[in-house]
């Protein structure tokens, strides 16, 4: 079931949201050298890595880093870089993931391949077995405030209350919270 609720939301998503997704691809492409695209190397259900696909929002030459990890992340932003992540419109190209099986709309965050202390953590807390998400448990209590124990921490309550249900609650605090810009701090 949930699998067809991502297939259908994200069809439809992609066929509404074409034209701002061009206008962006533009736009990044004019603002700055690189790349539209940034393909991250994530780790996804059962340690898997793959290629996750994000709107570029910084320099090329930027460190392959957790945005929290930097001295000043804000240096590295090209100039439409932090409009695009405020509004999570860097997202968007998620999208394809989704769409493709690597990815859900709910779901952990997938974490970049050489956060170890957060993948530990989620083996030996079962969240690994889960389909990693464009949005989470995690990023609607907190997001980037969060330690990495207290994202594991609500990626297993996720776990344990898994189902269509929760994940609608969650689609709509998501969509609050990027309408208030609630949790965002780069």
């Amino acid at each position: 079931m949930k699998r067809i609720v991502d297939l259908l939301l994200g069809i439809a998503i992609l066929v509404l949201l074409a034209v701002p997704m061009l206008l962006i691809a533009i736009s990044v492409r004019l603002s700055s050298k690189g790349p539209v695209l940034y393909w991250s190397a994530r780790v996804g259900k059962n340690n898997t890595i793959y290629k996750m696909p994000k709107f570029r929002s910084m320099l090329i030459d930027t460190p392959v880093v957790a945005t929290h990890l930097m001295n000043n992340p804000d240096s590295h932003l090209s100039p439409i870089g932090s409009f695009l992540r405020h509004s999570s419109l860097d997202e968007l190209p998620q999208l394809f993931s989704v769409l493709k099986g690597d990815m859900s709309f709910v779901g952990p965050r997938p974490a970049l391949f050489n956060q170890e202390d957060l993948i530990v953590l989620r083996k030996e807390k079962g969240v690994d077995k889960l389909l990693s998400g464009i949005t989470g448990w995690a990023q609607v209590n907190g997001r980037d405030e969060l330690s990495i124990p207290d994202k594991v921490a609500l990626d297993v309550e996720y776990l344990n209350r898994r189902s269509f249900w929760f994940d609608m609650k969650i689609l709509l605090m998501t969509f609050l919270k990027i309408v208030s810009r609630d949790g965002v701090s780069h």
